[in-house]
């Protein structure tokens, strides 16, 4: 059983048909794009190797990852077992955005009755 393996990018070996997609570190989201090809740059494989070398957990990159939860999943390193790469959705405050609906609500107001003052002087039927 491997200490460590690392997630290797699609499409960076022509002739590989099936992508080798390992964990720690996830180096899927690190390389740069090419038409036919995808490629490494000294910089990610500077930051996969540092991370490999130095065991440095980083959110939606690396973890360690202990034996025994390696186990319980049946051996399977697969990286969405042991690295999540989603982001989470931003909190909303709403307590803010109500505030800002009111002070939105109270210029939609505001305008609307200064434009009613100018349709009553010209004698228009005026906004609801």
């Amino acid at each position: 059983m491997p200490k460590a393996t690392a997630s290797v990018v699609p499409r960076l070996f022509r002739n590989l048909q099936h992508p080798i997609t390992r964990d720690y570190p996830d180096a899927l989201q690190h390389f740069t794009k090419g038409k036919r090809q995808n490629q490494l740059s000294e910089e990610h494989i500077a930051k996969i190797i540092d991370t490999y070398q130095n065991r440095t957990e980083a959110p939606r990159y690396s973890r360690r990852v202990e034996m025994a939860e390696i186990e319980k999943n049946d051996f399977n390193l697969n990286i969405s077992r042991y690295i999540s790469t989603a982001v989470a959705e931003e909190k909303i405050d709403l307590a803010a955005t109500n505030a800002e609906l009111l002070e939105i609500e109270k210029s939609v107001n505001t305008a609307k009755s200064k434009h009613n003052e100018f349709l009553r002087v010209l004698d228009l039927p005026e906004l609801p």
